[in-house]
């Protein structure tokens, strides 16, 4: 079995054992075959190697169509200076100006924030100051009681992996957030390349088609005049590109209901959210990890999510330890050596950052938001220098798919390319260790999977097409509740029996056992928190 490594080892049993001289004749006969193959040779022509099937159009080898699967990971307002101002080689900066013309020291930022800073259009524009970027402590909860929380950052050991991330794979100090504001309208231009001229949040519950009558967003047409509309709007995104080629698409997000429904922004496209692609292609979050695992990646997907978002005052600890298992689920399926990452950060989330944005047009360019490039054929310890936005991301695809540009923002922007080493052969792996979080203690772990089939001895593995109302699943691990609940494939399992705060007892009652491929069981406790993955084969 492939686990968690989180998990501690256990021996056979339990699922975490992974599991004379020639005569001058015949001399001479070997040197004239010799001679007529070199001469049967054509010239410059490298010898043909066996390849996996590239969707879309092939120039060769070494080139950007060895890249099958391209993976948005959009996360929750930071800047660049708030996370990787302290990264050698990245241009980032440890001080900032405020209103007065001091200049201070920023300060340490707490892994769960006491509030949440203003980051609206205005507020931006705010901090921006016209390129001077010396008023962030003017924004609404920049500045409470004197603790300048907008001039504060994280350094390495405040989010480690992220920066291991960054070491070993390609970190972008040149990455600005689409549109001056907040996560609305950018999250648009992550599909679009336009916000459809929203330029803030909306008022009120859901952001999008099923929003409640009434419900308004500010938007501005090019001459910078504001007004409201509803929140639905209907232009062309990526993904229509890539339906019309034939190519597969997801977007994983928090269900309705669930906390970062709001950022499942393909619900504010009509011809997505009031079709069948809504259901077909808009799935819940959770599920990525198992398509990941099983090697099930579309061709582009997308993702989002709720708490684990870093969206403050949540815990950026608890969003990393997500974001690895996210990373480490694709780098332990079959898709990891054709697929590229890029794990972005929506807003700049009211935080100071100190390189001016580039006037591009009336909505943009926002703050510097971080980037981070994964894939085997990223360049290793690489920080990248080039500007990119969010439009960029949807560059990078359109150029590997042979798509056509959705906006002029695509039309302009770079493609991401430069970060990218196609010469190279895939790297491989790099699995990461979550960790114990200070802000989330009560969050449960699993440390084993135990399997009895027909109350026989334990078991490594689940047979596929088997019936799953003869197991009886054994859960061991920590801080588990009374009324915590055994996710597997992401669905609750039907009954979990808690034994004490070290094991559940999980049994379900119908329905057979899918595979062959990998089985995902992961706790979550009446509060929400949610355990690490364990990984079970079916075969």
């Amino acid at each position: 079995m492939t686990q968690d490594k989180s998990s501690n080892p256990r021996t056979r049993g339990s699922l975490n054992r992974m599991c004379s001289p020639f005569g001058a004749a015949a001399l001479g006969i070997a040197v004239l075959a010799l001679i007529s193959i070199f001469l049967a040779m054509p010239v410059s022509r490298p010898v043909a190697e066996a390849s996996p099937h590239i969707v879309g159009r092939q120039v060769g080898a070494a080139d950007i169509s060895a890249i099958q699967h391209i993976v948005f990971i959009i996360k929750e307002n930071r800047t660049y200076d708030n996370y990787f101002g302290t990264f050698p080689g990245g241009d980032g900066a440890t001080q900032g100006t405020i209103s007065t013309g001091q200049v201070i020291p920023l300060g340490h930022l707490p892994d769960t924030t006491p509030r949440d800073i203003d980051h609206s259009f205005a507020a931006a524009n705010t901090g921006i100051d016209g390129g001077k970027m010396d008023k962030f402590d003017l924004i609404h909860g920049a500045n409470v009681n004197g603790d300048y929380l907008a001039y504060t950052q994280f350094v390495e050991s405040d989010i480690p992996n992220y920066f291991t991330y960054a070491r070993n794979f390609v970190l972008g100090d040149r990455m600005f957030s689409s549109l001056t504001g907040p996560s609305f309208p950018n999250h648009l231009y992550t599909v679009g390349a336009q916000s459809a001229g929203a330029i803030n949040n909306p008022a009120g519950g859901n952001w999008g088609c099923d929003a409640v009558a009434g419900t308004r967003v500010q938007v501005m047409d090019s001459s910078g005049k504001i007004s409201t509309q509803f929140p639905c709007f209907d232009f062309k995104t990526l993904t229509d590109s890539l339906d019309t080629s034939g190519l597969t698409w997801k977007y994983y997000a928090p269900a309705e209901g669930q906390p970062g429904y709001i950022w499942s922004i393909l619900n504010a496209v009509q011809h997505i959210r009031n079709t069948q692609l809504w259901t077909t292609n808009v799935v819940p979050e959770s599920q990525f990890v198992t398509d990941a695992l099983n090697g099930n990646l579309p061709s582009v997907c997308w993702i989002v999510s709720g708490p684990t978002s870093e969206h403050p005052p949540d815990s950026s600890c608890v969003g990393e330890n997500w974001t690895v298992q996210q990373i480490n689920a694709i780098m332990q399926g079959a898709n990891w050596n054709s697929s590229a990452i890029f794990l972005t950060w929506d807003d700049f989330g009211g935080f100071y950052d100190h390189v001016p944005p580039p006037k591009v047009d009336s909505f943009g360019f926002g703050p510097r938001v971080p980037l981070l490039i994964i894939s085997p054929f990223a360049k290793q310890g690489f920080v990248s220098h080039t500007q990119y936005e969010f439009s960029s991301l949807l560059k990078f695809a359109e150029r590997r798919f042979n798509l056509p540009p959705l906006t002029s923002r695509d039309t302009e922007a770079n493609d991401m390319t430069d970060a990218f080493d196609f010469d190279q052969g895939p790297r491989p792996p790099l699995i990461l260790d979550t960790r114990q979080c200070r802000s989330s203690p009560g969050a449960p772990s699993i440390t084993t999977v135990e399997i009895l089939y027909k109350q026989k001895p334990e078991m490594d593995f689940f047979i596929a097409g088997s019936k799953w109302k003869k197991y009886t699943i054994n859960v061991l691990g920590g801080n588990f509740g009374p009324q915590a609940e055994v996710l597997i494939n992401n669905a609750p399992a039907d009954s979990v029996m808690f034994v004490d705060s070290q094991q559940l007892v999980v049994s379900i009652a119908g329905g057979r056992v899918p595979g062959p491929g990998t089985i995902t069981l992961q706790v979550r406790k009446a509060n929400g928190l949610l355990s690490n993955i364990a990984n079970v084969p079916s075969q």
